[in-house]
């Protein structure tokens, strides 16, 4: 079979979606052509769209809770006949991907509003590229919600919106440095606050309970602060390890897709209204993203060295340093505030340079033509992005509450790992199938349609076909 060419910085790779922001039958004002689309965006885009679900499958299968530290599930985790794979694949799935593929996804969505924005305004969109701009991410925010509230509420889109909304589109025009700049001291601020801030929130939290409690033991008569004291450190113990009675009560709020519905939309509410998320997770990103953009990084404009470079000293921070904090979480037994202090101080610091290693590896070998029909496929995923992601959410969702299967809470902690290859395998097979016959992904079709409120072509024309090496 003819396999479709693919080079660095090009991507005639598949009949290709078309761009985010390809604007309405106009002529000054077109979609963009297959060889337009740049193949590294894809492959990055579909990268650290399945690398996601590494992190997302503990959500899928397990109580929120067991999310960064799998303890109070059903089946042990770090005991019994599994514990060795269960605390490696922990170990592995913490030090690789925590943080980083979401980190790289949210940069690759601040690169798409440059590139996407200077295509229309170089189209001669004018004042209309800042109309479609904004019902674009107006649609998203819509998506993000149903998702969270219909389908899981671990959602990203509606953030993605509404930073999209508020922020991106006037940032647009500053220099790669400045937004880099800006990223890292917004990078900084949040380390002190999340990283350091809540470490010592957590400690002295829980010195005071101490202290309250030896008062005790000692016969001292307790004050009103010593008495609220052992409470709050009480329910802190109750947060890092859950009894059996809230695993019970979890289980029976995921048997139907009715009580889960009912019981994530809570969630899904909280987590829309906690600002703090949208600048954590997607703004210092999503900066980071476009400023990297517009140096070259993320389109393989800089030198093969820069990149090598990148990679090695984002993995010799990354990876030692997430590596020590998982071995001494799990050497406390897991004690909170010696945990806290491991998994949460050094968290950012391992997320960004670990981001940023992944990408550069990416593009090392998207440079390199090395692994072609798989990087072709990941091409795809990215491509593809929301119909996969949204696809992802309700296979997992189905496997796991919704359908007769109904893992929630009974699967090895190990285990999760191979539904997350299964699902792989379902996005690297449809989406270049899916291509081969049509513009855009089947959501990435409805998100363009509706944000121009008319309906865009579907279907290929036999001329622009490619045929995709299986």
């Amino acid at each position: 079979m003819a396999s479709a060419s693919v080079a660095f910085d090009e991507a005639p790779v598949l009949p290709a979606a078309l761009e985010e922001l390809a604007g309405p039958p106009k002529q000054e004002f077109a979609p963009v052509t297959r060889q337009e689309r740049i193949n590294s965006l894809d492959v990055l885009r579909g990268f650290a769209l399945m690398g996601i679900l590494l992190m997302n499958i503990t959500s899928f299968g397990l109580p929120g809770w067991a999310y960064a530290v799998p303890l109070g599930t059903v089946l042990p985790v770090f005991s019994g006949p599994h514990a060795k794979a269960n605390t490696i694949a922990w170990m592995l799935r913490w030090v690789l991907a925590e943080g980083k593929m979401r980190a790289l996804f949210s940069m690759l969505f601040g690169a798409g509003v440059v590139l996407l924005t200077e295509r229309a305004e170089r189209r001669g969109g004018g004042d209309r590229v800042a109309d479609i701009f904004l019902r674009r991410n107006m649609w998203l925010v819509l998506i993000g919600a149903l998702h969270g509230y219909l389908v899981w509420n671990g959602d990203i889109l509606f953030w993605y919106g509404v930073v999209g909304l508020l922020f991106l589109y006037p940032m647009r025009k500053l220099q790669a440095k400045t937004l880099i700049k800006a990223a890292g001291w917004l990078l900084v601020a949040w380390v002190l606050v999340a990283g350091v801030g809540r470490y010592l929130g957590t400690y002295f939290t829980y010195k005071k309970g101490v202290d309250a409690i030896t008062a005790v033991h000692a016969g001292k008569t307790l004050t009103q602060d010593q008495k609220d004291a052992i409470g709050a450190k009480v329910k802190l113990d109750q947060q890092w390890w859950h009894s059996t009675k809230d695993v019970d009560e979890d289980l029976a709020k995921h048997k139907s897709y009715g009580k889960a519905f009912a019981a994530d939309a809570k969630g899904e509410y909280d987590a829309a209204t906690a600002v703090y998320v949208a600048f954590a997770d997607v703004l210092i990103f999503m900066l980071l993203g476009m400023g990297l953009y517009k140096n070259g990084f993320l389109i393989g404009k800089q030198p093969t060295a820069f990149y090598v470079r990148t990679a090695v000293i984002g993995c010799m921070i990354a990876i030692p340093l997430g590596g020590a904090a998982c071995i001494e979480s799990w050497r406390s037994g897991f004690e909170a505030v010696r945990s806290n202090a491991w998994l949460t101080i050094p968290y950012d610091i391992c997320r960004v340079s670990g981001a940023l290693a992944n990408a550069a590896i990416v593009l090392l070998v998207v440079r390199a033509g090395l692994m072609k029909a798989l990087t072709r496929r990941v091409a795809a995923v990215g491509q593809m992005a929301l119909s996969n992601y949204l696809l992802t959410s309700i296979t997992c969702r189905f496997l796991f509450v919704w359908g007769p299967t109904h893992w929630y809470g009974y699967v090895e902690y190990y285990k999760l790992y191979y539904v997350v290859a299964g699902v792989w395998v379902v996005n690297l097979l449809w989406s270049p199938l899916w291509l081969s016959r049509f513009q855009f992904g089947p959501v990435e079709w409805l998100w363009r349609s509706l944000t121009y409120w008319h309906r865009q072509p579907m279907r290929l024309r036999a001329e622009q076909r490619v045929t995709v090496e299986a």
